[in-house]
């Protein structure tokens, strides 16, 4: 089987990471783990005054160090529960959305996994779900582990 993870390193990220590395794999399991940093276009087609280059070329440095960073601290976390899994990184700039569904069909990816960060409908369909669109367009299956908020009001039972 082969399993595509998405991570950006986010507190839900690891968390997922987490929950997924207490997965029973089946032998000859191979996890590719991927994370998409985007450099926003507002800083690539705008260069406000007083702004020098060399602060987005930082910026842009500094995204792609967390992607690595996020990367490497997940395939550590998976190897720990499991070490005989087979596990690959890449780190890749781009547009989430579309790069883990690039990378997937790349891969031949039986299963993508990703975090949910646990936003209502509402806020899924104003900020644009990496999650949600993977899932609707993914040509394979796809988990989504679901990370409540940690601002969610949980209500206790009766």
């Amino acid at each position: 089987m082969k399993i595509l993870l998405a991570t950006d390193g986010s507190s839900h990220s690891k968390e997922m990471v987490k929950k997924f590395s207490r997965t029973a794999f089946a032998p000859n399991t191979e996890v590719r783990i991927i994370s998409v940093y985007d450099r926003s276009p507002q800083t690539t087609s705008v260069d406000p005054a007083g702004i020098s280059n060399e602060y987005y070329v930082a910026v842009e440095k500094d995204l792609q160090k967390r992607a690595e960073d996020a990367t490497e601290n997940a395939a550590a976390a998976l190897g720990r529960k499991n070490p005989t899994l087979s596990v690959s990184t890449a780190v890749i700039k781009g547009v989430p959305k579309s790069i883990i569904l690039n990378e997937a069909e790349k891969f031949e990816a039986d299963l993508i996994v990703v975090g949910s960060h646990g936003s209502g409908a509402i806020a899924g369909f104003l900020l644009g779900s990496v999650s949600q669109a993977v899932a609707l367009h993914a040509k394979c299956s796809v988990e989504i582990v679901r990370i409540p908020d940690s601002n969610t009001i949980k209500t206790k039972e009766k």
